[in-house]
């Protein structure tokens, strides 16, 4: 997750501008118990709001209005006369409607969820039958502008704040302030971002292409990777769609299909919205803790289609780091029957706890939409994805074209963060503390006048049997994000084996526009190799099999590896990438308690300790899906929800370059996330392969154990370092996180906000007799899981003080194999929504 960017960007900002009307306060009847979902409104307008659940409600309005009307179903209807532009802490005690005693239809418990019993159920129904004659789905094609906004704040603004070290002598961006008109709290922008664009669609082809026409940021100018990481943050919805995504979770929309199991709906009220006739209906959850929202929305009474919906996440929902959420959507009346968006306003409170006063950062993206055009017919190349779509000239419209593509005027804060953030860049400590969170966002540290980045400071410490202690220096050239070349390299030096490991890598990008690039690579180290099935094309990796503190069995099992390789790669259509490779590499036991010798007719002794080869490899991998961030020869992803699939032919020849060995390897890896609506997200992985020829144990497939007490994905959590060893394989991985969907039903647990997950993994294989015999290690039985498959399962506890899992590894079989572990704990750290 890309939380660390929202630290970074706490550092950004200024404003000014106020609004003309604002109120807030607390809505009881009697008793003093609180009015939730009660209805807030200024008198002859369309704003308004709805009190919280305990009672309270915040309200503010650009305009000037005179009177507050509070007006809740049953109850009698409250005008209130504001004499004061700002009116703070204001209390109304509502009366029951004495003629309407019998007929009250009060908003808490549970609502009937049937259409005989409950007339909100009733128009739901007729929501759902037309819910695909609404909206752009009745039109073969469409296109539209869009014109988009985002904006960062730092909220909860107070003296203590203003005063604090952290912003000492940048105390002028404190100047002026304004109040959020959803929490009634102050905030100051750090960030604005504007982008402009044409939409065209057509529904038969189910495709869609975005022109981009100018995007604008406030002191991040071709900053690709905040422009990303905010569209990816703030992804698109359709409040018709039964599930609403953001921040990776699926949260349950009220107008889904499954919402009468999910919220209660009570019919508020009825009047003209403009000149269309349309019913309120207020909804609310009925279980807490669930990805779930409250608010309201209005209905037309004859197409049934949505004109205004109101969305407020729950406080309770299950979600980490984000406070509030809160969504407004405008739908205008194109014709007589055709309602299609015209606003829509999305904001999110990012904090560490949920606290009341808590500070944290408001997220708002403010969408507007215009000019629709249906049906001109595009022709089906038109919707091409390009490889390359970065247009550097959209990035540097002038005010010209603002003026006359922005659908709304900036406001006065808004402007002023552009003119601040200019003077901001000049303060020195501005700029360490900029630099600050890009370390921790990178893991780099950056020399700007020498354009290199040191490390990643992560992996400068590590521990193993044979090393010990391992020291590790690193770094990079770094001239922008969006470099075409770049050069790498590390050192590293082992306290017990008293060694230097050291690689360097280059990669180019000699073409933009299908990605050509070529790349070339040494290292000589130490590694545990079979740490995975499917090959790495990184010739710098190291994985944590090699590096793990503190293991649940000596981690001995190490090599020596040099290692040269060369490649090319090219992406002739987006998201498919050929490569074409070879490496030569020498491979030899780094520990005298493991052994990869193999039986050499023409060595002396008829052994051989060291594997001599060289392998080339043709792969072919496709992204369905998959948004990246950067147009250099390194980019970096925008997203987590796409496939991945992966093919590769590995061919060894014994007469090229004095290789020890003939062969061929076949690989084949599918990975795929699930989003399963409510039920939370299915990860499952799919590898197999097979080697045809003889090789000895260091080119065979190692079934990847995992020794270490962490939680590693595609690894077995309960099998030793080459316990199972192939040369034909098939694996399969499976894990659900129902993201705290069944622990919200248990009280205990409730409040807890912990997440259960399941997993399944299990791996079949052989290894010819041939194979057996050639490979001679005197340590290491080569047996392979072929009499039955091989299976573990996991049950795991996630979301613990919101940054720990721990699982529970249960081995299924084989229990009888030396040194098994029948059950195991492993867990893993991580900031997830």
């Amino acid at each position: 997750m890309r939380f660390n960017l929202l630290l970074a960007l706490l550092f950004f900002g200024f404003i000014s501008g106020f609004s003309q009307t604002k109120v807030s306060g607390h809505v009881t009847e009697a008793g003093n118990e609180p009015v939730p979902y009660a209805n807030i409104i200024f008198k002859n307008s369309s704003e308004g709001t709805i009190t919280n659940e305990n009672g309270r409600f915040y309200l503010e309005s650009d305009s000037t209005w005179d009177t507050l009307i509070v007006s809740f179903v049953g109850y009698k209807t409250i005008e209130y006369p504001l004499i004061k532009k700002v009116n703070y802490d204001l209390n109304f005690v509502i009366e029951e409607e004495a003629a309407a005693l019998n007929e009250v239809v009060l908003v808490s418990g549970k609502q009937s969820k049937k259409a005989e019993e409950n007339p909100a159920i009733a128009i739901l129904h007729k929501i759902w039958e037309r819910k695909r004659q609404n909206g752009l789905r009745q039109f073969k094609q469409y296109a539209y502008d869009r014109y988009e906004k985002v904006e960062f704040d730092l909220n909860t603004i107070d003296s203590s704040l203003i005063k604090s070290n952290l912003f000492k002598g940048m105390e002028f961006v404190f100047e002026q302030v304004d109040t959020s008109k959803v929490t009634g709290k102050t905030y100051l922008p750090i960030f604005v971002n504007e982008e402009a664009a044409k939409v065209y669609g057509d529904n038969l082809l189910d495709k869609e292409k975005v022109e981009l026409k100018g995007n604008k940021n406030s002191g991040f100018s071709n900053n690709q990777t905040i422009i990303d990481f905010i569209k990816d943050l703030y992804s698109q919805y359709d409040v018709y769609d039964n599930y609403l995504k953001f921040f990776d979770k699926s949260f349950v929309s009220p107008l889904s299909k499954t919402g009468v199991n999910t919220y209660n709906y009570v019919l508020a009220d009825s009047a003209y919205i403009g000149d269309k006739w349309c019913y309120n209906i207020i909804y609310y959850p009925r279980r807490k803790n669930e990805l779930t929202f409250k608010g309201d929305f209005w209905v037309n009474d004859s197409t049934f289609a949505i004109k205004e919906i109101n969305l407020q996440a729950s406080k309770s929902a299950n979600i980490n780091w984000v406070k509030e959420i809160y969504i407004e959507q405008e739908f205008d009346v194109v014709n007589d029957s055709v309602f299609l968006i015209k606003r829509d306003y999305f904001m999110s409170d990012f904090t560490f706890n949920k606290k009341e006063k808590s500070r944290g950062i408001y997220g708002k993206r403010t969408t507007l939409y215009d000019n629709y055009v249906f049906d001109e017919v595009k022709d089906e190349k038109f919707y091409k994805e390009e490889v390359f779509d970065y247009d550097k000239d959209a990035y540097n419209r002038d005010d010209a074209f603002w003026e006359a593509n922005r659908m709304e005027e900036l406001s006065k804060d808004e402007k002023a963060v552009y003119k601040m953030l200019d003077t901001l860049k000049t303060v020195k400590k501005f700029k360490r503390l900029y630099n600050v969170g890009s370390v921790l966002a990178s893991g780099y540290i950056e020399f700007d006048d020498l354009n290199l980045d040191y490390g990643p400071i992560f992996s400068t410490v590590g521990y193993n049997d044979v090393e010990g202690i391992r020291l590790r220096a690193g770094g990079r050239t770094y001239f922008g994000p969006n470099d075409l070349w770049r050069l790498q390299g590390f050192l590293a030096y082992g306290f017990n084996d008293d060694k230097f490991k050291y690689g360097f890598s280059a990669k180019w990008l000699l073409n933009k526009r299908n990605r050509l690039i070529i790349s070339a690579g040494h290292r000589r180290d130490i590694e545990q190799i079979g740490a995975s099935l499917t090959t790495s094309t990184d010739v710098l990796g190291r994985s944590l099999a090699s590096n793990a503190v503190f293991t649940t069995a000596p981690n001995d099992k190490l090599s020596n590896i040099n290692l040269t390789a060369l490649a090319i790669e090219i992406e002739p259509i987006k998201n498919v990438l050929f490569r074409v490779g070879g490496d030569y590499r020498t491979l030899s036991s780094a520990s005298p308690t493991f052994s990869l010798d193999y039986v050499d007719l023409e060595s002396p002794t008829g052994i051989s300790s060291e594997v001599h080869q060289f392998e080339s490899t043709f792969a072919v991998s496709y992204f369905p899906g998959r948004k990246m961030s950067g147009f250099g020869v390194e980019r970096r992803n925008a997203n987590d929800t796409y496939a991945s699939i992966f093919a590769q032919m590995s061919v060894g020849r014994k007469d090229l370059f004095h290789s020890d060995f003939t062969y061929t390897k076949l690989q084949f890896s599918y990975i795929q996330p699930w989003i399963l609506g409510g039920f939370g997200r299915l990860y499952s992985t799919v590898e197999v392969g097979k080697t045809f020829g003889e090789v000895p144990l260091g080119l065979l497939s190692v079934v990847p154990g995992n020794q270490s007490y962490f939680s590693i994905y595609k690894s077995f959590s309960q099998l030793n370092f080459y316990e199972f060893v192939t040369d034909t394989y098939a694996s399969l991985h499976l894990e659900h996180n129902f993201n705290g969907r069944l622990f919200s039903r248990i009280p205990l647990l409730r409040k807890l906000n912990w997440r259960e997950i399941i997993g399944i993994r299990g791996v079949w294989g052989e290894i010819s007799q041939e194979n057996v015999a050639l490979s001679a290690p005197s340590n290491i039985p080569l047996v392979a899981p072929t009499d039955e498959i091989y299976y573990e399962y996991s049950f795991g506890i996630g979301n613990i003080f919101k940054v720990f899992r721990i699982d529970f590894n249960f081995r299924g079989n084989y229990l009888d194999n030396p040194d098994s572990r029948d059950f195991g704990i492993t867990g893993s750290f991580g900031f997830m929504f």
